[in-house]
């Protein structure tokens, strides 16, 4: 068992907290990062364009996935509106964030006039690292648990962080112990990276460019869909009676296989390549010509040169 109960602070810095949440979402956008750059140069793409795209997309992502929260939690918040805006800021919707990280990523392809579809396998193992690390925020914070367990990895709960259904009263720190969800996800996003790792690397030939994202989509909506059956009820944002994240899981599935089905019949095979050298090449967009999603999908389908 988990018996340990972390402090949700890391260090104190005089007056200023700083939180092993904000440390973990930093982390994993830091390994995110550097892990988008190898792929860039993997696939002949210009790995430049990353530092500012990644800080708009993150900013988007934050926006969303603390919107999601918020919705989600309102309980927390609704007789002091005030601790949305206020620090420490914890607590983000995964799918609130992905919505609006894939929209702002959107714009950026369309400003640059990149393909939607290679960037798209260039930025999915990112979103892997970063749900694997990120999730390590929750279990600092004590959140993110769901029913009591017996299993030998549940998780001890103070009473601080005790939903209103399991009071230490009736339910013993030292006896009682609950399904660790923020490690679930961690995990299931841990074997996702190591999978689409492999197929970037050794892609199969029915693997088309652009399929990694929506093999994404489908991974993290099935992971969620389950283990939102282990969420306690009073954690649950329902919609028409039925968990929401339930909701959002199956439609990610659904968008997820509609993709790789309409990658399958338009898009090329995947086919990574060597950068030679990125000092001595030429902007490969061009700021003065319109760009058209037509365009897009075209780059996707050229042919680079072949790595050796």
């Amino acid at each position: 068992m988990i018996d340990w109960t972390p402090n949700a602070i890391a260090i104190q810095l005089g007056p200023i907290p700083v939180y092993w949440y904000g440390i973990a979402y930093a982390t994993g956008l830091a390994v995110g990062y550097l892990l988008m750059v190898r792929q860039a140069k993997l696939f002949g793409q210009d790995a430049n364009l990353i530092g500012n795209g990644l800080v708009v997309v993150a900013i988007a992502a934050l926006i969303g996935g603390r919107l999601y929260h918020v919705i989600d939690q309102w309980h927390l918040y609704a007789d002091d509106p005030l601790k949305i805006i206020l620090p420490p800021y914890t607590g983000l919707g995964v799918f609130g964030g992905f919505i609006t990280g894939t929209i702002a990523f959107l714009l950026l392809a369309r400003r640059y006039r990149i393909s939607i579809w290679v960037w798209g396998d260039i930025v999915t193992p990112a979103l892997f690292t970063f749900q694997a690390i990120a999730r390590w925020g929750n279990f600092f914070n004590q959140e993110l648990y769901g029913r009591p367990t017996d299993l030998p990895w549940g998780l001890a709960i103070d009473c601080a962080h005790r939903l209103p259904e399991y009071p230490c009263d009736a339910f013993p720190v030292a006896t009682t112990h609950f399904h660790p969800l923020f490690l679930y996800e961690s995990l299931s996003a841990t074997v996702g990276l190591l999978v689409v790792l492999w197929l970037s690397r050794n892609p199969p030939r029915w693997l088309k460019a652009g399929m990694l994202f929506p093999i994404a989509l489908i991974w993290m909506g099935a992971v969620r869909f389950v283990t939102e059956f282990l969420r306690i009820d009073s954690m649950v944002w329902r919609l028409g009676g039925i968990p929401t994240a339930q909701l959002f899981g199956l439609a990610f599935v659904v968008v997820g296989v509609a993709l790789l089905w309409y990658l399958h019949r338009t898009s090329a095979p995947v086919t990574i390549v060597r950068q030679e050298d990125d000092e001595d090449e030429e902007d490969w967009y061009d700021e003065d010509e319109d760009w058209t999603p037509e365009e897009g999908q075209d780059a996707a389908q050229e042919e680079p040169e072949p790595l050796t």
